[in-house]
């Protein structure tokens, strides 16, 4: 059946209008597009903001060469005060904790008995003198008689044996007498050594022998004093280069390893490795002038076997560890950092010894690392302020507690 022609033509004119409303539409949002992006290339990209760090320079000079180990005060002298012989113990004649010097009286034993025996010995020297003289003049007498006859060649063997006999008793009387003198100045207790008097172990009106195992006191080195400390077996070529090129420097630092006690030298390598523990000992002297180190008290022990001359160093906070090993941030003229691989060395005092990898004169980077990447614009600030930045920073990013 075939539709009427009027209606065909109503048909066709809706046709028309729908497709025109829907170019309209694209257009409308084409340009719209059109003007959108128009807007997004006018405006601006923003700027990133420098970060805040702190820097240093690399400083060239003299750098030493140090080693440590750990080591325990010790004594170069020290001696357990014993009696020689044995008495009641008259007086103690020294204070606890004083200072002595050699050949002092520290102290006394009653002295009667060991007087007695001196006078017992001096008087039988006497009384063999006597006799050695008697048997002199008789032998005197006797040669001449035998010379003209009227003695015999017998009496004048007697005589001559009696001298000799008498000398031999003279001699045996004199050492006799040394002996009980010896025995009488062992009364007297002297120091064998300049040194510091620890506490007393036996009192007055005691009776002293020589097997007592304590002693009277204990006397003890202070000035000068020693450090015995171990290093290990691998370093002792480089300290034994030192030694043949002169004097090896020392230094003591307390337990924190702060604070430095004494300087002295070294004295002797010993003569053998302990084999379980790959370790060398050293024995080290000091003057020990201010008395800042006491017997078995532990010590960090720095000895430095060279100097590095013209040697580069940085902040110990400049180098940085990352998949490649050691590295430092270094800033250019437009305050863009670059990452330089480095090949550190030993690190001393708060600045780390650097091998390769920087030149003189460069600046790195000591704070604020952790928000660099190779090209980040940096702005130099002191430390306490870029710690300050730092700290706000990363408790806005909730990294801090």
């Amino acid at each position: 059946m075939m539709m009427p022609r009027p209606l065909k033509m109503a048909g066709a004119a809706l046709l028309v209008t729908a497709a025109a409303g829907f170019g309209g539409y694209i257009w409308l949002g084409s340009a719209k597009s059109a003007a959108s992006r128009g807007e997004a290339s006018r405006t601006p990209v923003p700027i990133q903001a420098a970060i805040p760090v702190t820097a240093a320079g690399v400083a060239q000079g003299d750098a030493p060469i140090v080693v440590e180990g750990l080591g325990t005060v010790s004594p170069l002298n020290t001696a357990t005060i014993r009696t020689q012989v044995q008495g009641t113990l008259e007086s103690v004649d020294f204070v606890e904790g004083q200072e002595v010097k050699r050949g002092q009286v520290l102290a006394r034993i009653d002295q009667r008995v060991y007087e007695a025996q001196v006078d017992q010995a001096d008087a039988a020297l006497a009384r063999d003198q006597a006799s050695l003289k008697n048997a002199k003049a008789n032998l005197a007498r006797t040669r001449p008689l035998a010379d003209r006859g009227f003695a015999t060649q017998q009496a004048l063997d007697t005589q001559n044996s009696q001298v000799a006999q008498g000398e031999g008793t003279i001699q045996l009387d004199q050492a006799a007498l040394e002996a009980a003198q010896t025995q009488l100045s062992f009364t007297t207790i002297t120091a064998p050594l300049d040194g510091v008097t620890g506490i007393r172990r036996i009192d007055p009106g005691n009776i002293v022998q020589p097997s007592d195992p304590n002693g009277l006191v204990v006397l003890t080195q202070l000035q000068p004093i020693a450090v015995i400390f171990t290093l290990p077996s691998t370093e002792i070529p480089d300290v034994q280069k030192a030694i043949a090129a002169g004097d090896v420097a020392v230094d003591a630092y307390d337990a924190s390893n702060r604070r430095r006690l004494d300087h002295g030298s070294l004295m002797l390598i010993d003569n053998q490795v302990d084999s379980s523990t790959g370790t060398v000992r050293l024995k080290a002297s000091f003057p020990n002038a201010a008395r800042t180190l006491w017997p078995g008290a532990f010590v960090n022990i720095h000895l430095t076997i060279a100097v590095r001359k013209n040697a580069l160093t940085v902040p110990l906070t400049a180098v940085q560890q990352g998949p490649n090993g050691a590295f430092v941030y270094v800033i250019g003229p437009d305050h863009k950092v670059t990452v330089h691989q480095v090949v550190a060395g030993q690190s001393r005092a708060g600045k780390v010894l650097i091998e390769q990898g920087l030149s003189p004169n460069e600046t790195v980077v000591t704070a604020g690392q952790y928000r660099l990447s190779a090209g980040t614009t940096v702005e130099l600030v002191p430390d306490s302020q870029s710690r300050r930045v730092q700290n706000a920073t990363t408790a806005s990013a909730g990294m801090l507690p």
